[in-house]
């Protein structure tokens, strides 16, 4: 018994001292592609959820450096307006504004919608970042649950509203930030809403697998409009998203040398927003500024489908 105890501890010992000593390599392996396009965005403007934290953060930074107007949509102003300062401590002559908007809340949506279309005339690139993860459940003031509620339908209404404004924008383009874990979500129609039973760890990859399939029917439906819609996923990322699992938190803080930084996480994110190559790419999800796989639920026709006229329906809203 002792040895065996002594034999996983030295094993683990060793697995500890590889990891330290190729820790670099990891590193660089880890930290992915990035975006190599030098696209400048004067006179555009940019509209990011989630603005404030994380990979958000970054992508606004950027696109700001990139001579953007960068309006950051949060949740929660007051860490908004540091977000927004740190990004102009950073670079003086950024051009970012914060607005309030809880994507849990369909009242303060519209309203955002509304203030939004009276003051602002154009919008060149709709960047949907902001989500939750794993959260204990919790329902919107809607009723929905958190993750499909925040992540999936909360954009989808905000899209619907600003729409408009895109198209006559355009050339535009709408950025998804979905996940690789949309390869382990199904939509469960029978019970989007997990009443019948609740795993946070399924909701979540449930509500990304939506945002894949969103961007592909929206898409199909902007075909000819000169507005392009893909989804991304910006890698594991340390930020965060991990704040309501303990155990995820200390998972990512042991395996930071494996994650990405908020940084490269933005890359991908940033690229589907600026490179010129994919001025008429549409439709596609992309991973490391890359194409990249989409698990077959993601690719369904019929599944994109029948998301949308439910989520329509959810949202009491008619968007053909």
């Amino acid at each position: 018994g002792v040895m065996f105890v002594l034999l996983i501890i030295a094993g683990l010992g060793v697995v500890t001292l590889l990891v330290i000593l190729f820790a670099p390599h990891i590193r660089r392996y880890a930290a992915g592609a990035v975006c190599k396009s030098t696209a400048r965005l004067d006179g555009k403007t940019v509209l990011i959820t989630g603005a404030n934290t994380g990979i958000g953060k970054e992508t606004a930074l950027d696109l700001a450096v990139r001579g953007a107007r960068v309006i950051m949509a949060c949740r929660d102003v007051e860490k908004g307006e540091e977000a927004a300062a740190s990004i102009r401590a950073v670079y003086s002559e950024a051009k970012v504004e914060v607005r309030e908007l809880d994507l849990a809340d369909t009242c303060s949506i519209r309203a955002f919608a509304q203030k939004f279309l009276r003051e602002v005339n154009h919008l060149h690139i709709l960047i949907n970042n902001a989500g939750v993860m794993m959260c204990p459940y919790t329902k919107t003031i809607d009723g929905f649950e958190m993750h499909i509620g925040v992540n999936h339908l909360g954009h989808f209404l905000l899209t619907y509203l600003l729409i408009g404004l895109l198209k006559r924008s355009a050339p535009a383009r709408v950025v998804v930030v979905s996940s690789l874990a949309h390869n382990f979500g199904w939509i469960r129609f029978h019970d989007l809403h997990s009443q019948g039973s609740y795993n946070s760890g399924l909701a979540y990859c449930q509500s990304k697998l939506a945002n894949v399939l969103f961007a592909r029917e929206l898409a199909r439906r902007l075909k000819g409009t000169n507005v392009t819609v893909n989804s991304v996923h910006p890698g594991t990322v340390n930020s965060d998203l991990t704040r309501h699992s303990t155990l995820m938190m200390i998972l990512f803080t042991v395996l930071s040398v494996f994650l990405k930084t908020p940084l490269e996480g933005a890359q991908t994110s940033v690229y589907c927003a600026v490179a010129e190559e994919l001025h008429s790419v549409s439709g596609k999800h992309f991973s490391d500024c890359a194409p990249a796989f989409v698990a077959p639920q993601g690719r369904s026709e019929e599944t994109a489908s029948k998301l949308w006229d439910v989520s329509c329906e959810l949202l009491g809203i008619d968007w053909d």
